[in-house]
């Protein structure tokens, strides 16, 4: 399958391109910096949020999946969270309706959910409750891509993805975390899976402690493998754990991350 990759040479892009390629996929990069040192594939250096410079792309690119993984990691005020999420959406989306290409997986986040509280499992039937304006902007995403798939069947694959790293580090990271082996066995998944139509499911490993359903993921073939609970004796206890258990967003549901929306020039 010939797939565009955004954020291609971010955290999550690195390790994704490289699993895609070793499972015989054909990856087109594409990032505001060039490819990283090594890098042998086609390479586009554009900020996603450009309309007319996507378009060019997929005018020139045949390609069969969008695997978006660009944007701003954290938080910001609303127009950013909106343009680095929202907007690169949409301009990927429309260059996929004129060039008919029906296949969209996209890296969006446990933080479209994040101010649910804490339960025994939240699937994907729970409501869009963000807890940061990068959860809103990841929520403005998925409406997106319900849209897309409704109006041109596009199919439309959200990834809400916990905590992506090496290995878990804290006492909610048990629970949230997304091993590199697991993430790429998701959006393969994701990609290859049968007529999704829109479909949600989370990015997270076969974790024991799992806040999170994997039953959405299976049912589009993607099988974690690895669990966070492998770590446990390396994690160790910190005051703050009580209250990152409070919501699944974890320390992005609670009030250091509180702002007003939009910046003034009084600031």
């Amino acid at each position: 399958m010939r797939v565009l990759v955004t954020g291609a040479a971010g955290s999550i892009g690195q390790v994704v391109t490289l699993g895609l390629t070793d499972r015989g996929h054909e990856v087109v990069g594409l990032d505001r910096v060039p490819a990283p040192d090594g890098t042998d594939l086609p390479w586009h250096t554009l900020d996603c949020a450009d309309a007319d410079a996507v378009a060019e792309v997929f005018a020139g690119e045949p390609l069969e999946g969008v695997v978006h993984l660009a944007g701003h990691p954290g938080e910001g005020n609303l127009q950013e969270s909106l343009t680095s999420h929202t907007l690169t959406t949409a301009a990927l989306l429309d260059a996929m309706v004129e060039h008919h290409v029906d296949r969209f997986v996209y890296a969006s986040s446990n933080h479209a959910v994040g101010r649910t509280p804490r339960r025994d499992l939240v699937s994907d039937d729970a409501l869009p409750r963000p807890d940061t304006f990068y959860g809103v902007g990841k929520v403005a995403a998925e409406a997106l891509m319900q849209l897309y798939a409704d109006r041109y069947g596009i199919d439309t694959v959200s990834c809400r993805i916990g905590s992506f790293r090496d290995q878990p580090a804290t006492a909610r990271a048990l629970s949230t975390w997304l091993s590199h082996d697991d993430c790429v066995r998701m959006v393969e998944a994701a990609l290859t899976c049968t007529s999704p139509g829109y479909a949600v499911l989370y990015g997270i490993s076969n974790n024991t402690r799992a806040w999170w359903d994997l039953e959405p993921g299976r049912r589009l073939g993607y099988e974690p493998q690895d669990d966070a609970e492998d770590f446990v004796d390396t994690i160790p206890d910190r005051p703050e754990d009580e209250a990152e258990a409070a919501y699944v967003g974890g320390p992005f549901a609670l009030e250091e991350f509180y702002r007003r929306a939009l910046d003034r020039a009084s600031d």
